[in-house]
Formats: structure tokens, C-alpha cells, sequence
């Protein structure tokens, strides 16, 4: 019997197919099934066809028509490629294993979607940006920042390709989410073989005390952990550790008040780009 569910986001962004594989890679470690949501939303370079008031009173009857057929055909047209957005989809998520697996499409804004259908959720995946990258402004796509800001669910948030997965590290401060993210993973006996890295950075105020309490968790876990604490700024900190331990992916909380949340969730750090070059799973 499957245990929980993973919804993954896909669009036709590059980041579709590390959505799916990242997804996949989480339903067989969780034990979980994937459902994967395909949103139709308006593009932003795409207004609104029905331009009917600024044609005149001499407009003809045809041409109106003419106009409504257009945006019929197209709206077809993002149907038909939903649903073949799909259709690849769950093949590429079948074929690594995974034997439950469901598509959806639905209308409406990806924000508000995943927020009426998370309570059936345990894990949201989503890739850094979408497929109107060129138009988002800021370092993660529009979207999906809101997405995190808005989810109750722990999101996944994927770079452009994935990599087998053998190495966590948990940035640790201390605060609920952080918490929180050491919760889930001393819950999961399919995420005990991996080797979970626990940092510290600088010297957040009862810092000993946080630590023990790390410690007492995964030592009832039983999985292969260290737990310390490194002197210094969170960027350099935990940028150093990452790529002095061959980290696969970062765990961390999300858009709190601490340092370490403030530097690394955020539409204009440019550490958050960096970073998530490897995938960051973070925790509200």
C-alpha cells in the first residue's frame, strides 16, 4: 500500500524532465505515488485576443468571429500540448520505477491549484523556474516563489538536471522549520542509507542546546548522520561544505527570520542561483 503522495509541477520548461526525474526519486524512497499537475494559465506574452473595443463601430460580425475562433484554436492547441506534456511525463516517471502515477490537468493559476489540493499531498516538487523564464525577474521564477511562500507542504524545488542523490545536508538554525525538516527526515526509513550532513553556521543564540537536540533525534533514527557546528557566515559556510562533501542535496527552512533562511530564500540573492544548482528541499 502506498503511504503518501508527491505532487510534481511540469510545464515545458527545461526543468520538466528533472521535475519528473527528482519526483520519482522521492515516491521510491518515500514509498509514494506521483500525480503530476499540468496548470493552463495565460502566458504572460499572450493578452487577451478579444480586442473587439478597439476596432471600431464599423467591425464586422465576421471578424469578430473570426477572432473567438482564434482563441478557441488556441486554447486547443495548450490543452493538446498539456496533455502530451503529460503523457511524456508519466512515462518518464513509470520508467524509473515508479508503478502509481497520475496525470492532471486543470485550468486556473499554478499557485492557487497547488494550494486547494495540497491536503492530499506530502511533498510538492517544482523546478526553479517555469517555462516563461525569460519573463520572471527575480532569481526563482514568479510562481514557484510564491508557491513556497504559500505551501505548507515541504517543497522540492529541482535545478536542471538530476543526479543520483547519497549525500543531505541539513542546514540547521535551530527554528521550527528547520525543525520541522529534521522531523521528516528521522520519519522516513526510506532516507536512512543516505548520509545526512547537519551544519551549524556562526553561533545562533542556545546553540548548544539545538544541537543536542539534533543529535538526540538522529541518534534514535538510526541513520548515517554528523551533527557540528562551523564558525562563520551562513553563504560562505554552507557554499564550502557543499562542494567540500559532495553534497547532493540541501535541506533547509524556509522564509523565516534567521540568517541563513533570509540569505538563501529570496527573489534577489544571488547565492540562492549558486546554491541550487543541486536540489534544495525546504520546509515552512
Amino acid at each position: 500500500m502506498f503511504m503518501s503522495k508527491i505532487l510534481a509541477c511540469i510545464d515545458a520548461s527545461p526543468y520538466g524532465a528533472s521535475v519528473c526525474d527528482h519526483a520519482a526519486w522521492a515516491a521510491l524512497r518515500l514509498n509514494a505515488e506521483v500525480d503530476l499537475l499540468h496548470v493552463l494559465d495565460r502566458a504572460p506574452d499572450a493578452p487577451p485576443t478579444d480586442v473587439s473595443g478597439s476596432i471600431g463601430l464599423g467591425a464586422s460580425e465576421q471578424l469578430l468571429e473570426q477572432l473567438t475562433q482564434l482563441d478557441a484554436d488556441r486554447g486547443r492547441l495548450r490543452m493538446d500540448r498539456g496533455r502530451a506534456l503529460l503523457a511524456e511525463a508519466e512515462r518518464r516517471v513509470h520508467d524509473t520505477g515508479v508503478a502509481e502515477v497520475e496525470v492532471r490537468l486543470r485550468h486556473g493559476g499554478l499557485v492557487d491549484t497547488v494550494h486547494e489540493m495540497e491536503a492530499e499531498f506530502r511533498l510538492v516538487v517544482l523546478g526553479k523556474r517555469g517555462e516563461h523564464v525569460d519573463f520572471a525577474k527575480a532569481h526563482l521564477g514568479g510562481s514557484v516563489e510564491q508557491v513556497i511562500r504559500a505551501s505548507a507542504l515541504p517543497v522540492l524545488m529541482a535545478p536542471r538536471a538530476f543526479k543520483p542523490i547519497e549525500r543531505i545536508l541539513l542546514a540547521f538554525d535551530g527554528g521550527p522549520s528547520a525543525r520541522k525538516a529534521v522531523e521528516f527526515l528521522v520519519s522516513e526509513p526510506g532516507l536512512r542509507d543516505l548520509g545526512c550532513h547537519v551544519v551549524m553556521a556562526g553561533r545562533p543564540r542556545d546553540a548548544d542546546a539545538h544541537l543536542q537536540w539534533v543529535e538526540e533525534r538522529l541518534s534514535a533514527w538510526g541513520g548515517v548522520y554528523s551533527v557540528k557546528r562551523i564558525d562563520g557566515d551562513p553563504e560562505p559556510v554552507i557554499t564550502d561544505y557543499v562542494a567540500a562533501n559532495g553534497i547532493d542535496l540541501l535541506v533547509m527552512g524556509a522564509y523565516g527570520h534567521s540568517p541563513i533562511r533570509r540569505f538563501f530564500v529570496g527573489s534577489t540573492t544571488t547565492a540562492m542561483i549558486r546554491i541550487a544548482l543541486l536540489p534544495v528541499l525546504l520546509f515552512r
